[in-house]
């Protein structure tokens, strides 16, 4: 997908942004999302403890950084389109 492309969106009151593969909807009046808001986006019911390591990069992101890893505690700045790739390590 072109950066220029639209994102595919069920109104005008949310954006639309690709979390590991799929659209996902966003309240357009959230301008931005936590690290955990998007391990929560990402994973149905995502597994946390002492073992487990989240990492996610982005890009075509609505702040100063249009692309990059989020670390832990960061938020994220959004636009239509932003795309995030979230995985899961189990550092066992």
């Amino acid at each position: 997908m072109k950066q220029n492309d639209k994102v595919d969106r069920p109104d005008d009151k949310t954006i639309s942004i690709i979390i590991n593969g799929r659209p996902t909807p966003v309240p357009r009046e959230r301008d931005e999302l936590s690290f955990d808001e998007l391990v929560d986006l990402a994973f149905e019911d995502p597994a946390r403890g002492p073992q487990i390591v989240f990492t996610i990069t982005f890009r075509n992101a609505g702040g100063r950084i249009k692309e990059g890893e989020l670390d832990e505690g960061q938020n994220l700045k959004l636009r239509d389109g932003t795309i995030v790739n979230v995985t899961r390590t189990d550092q066992s």
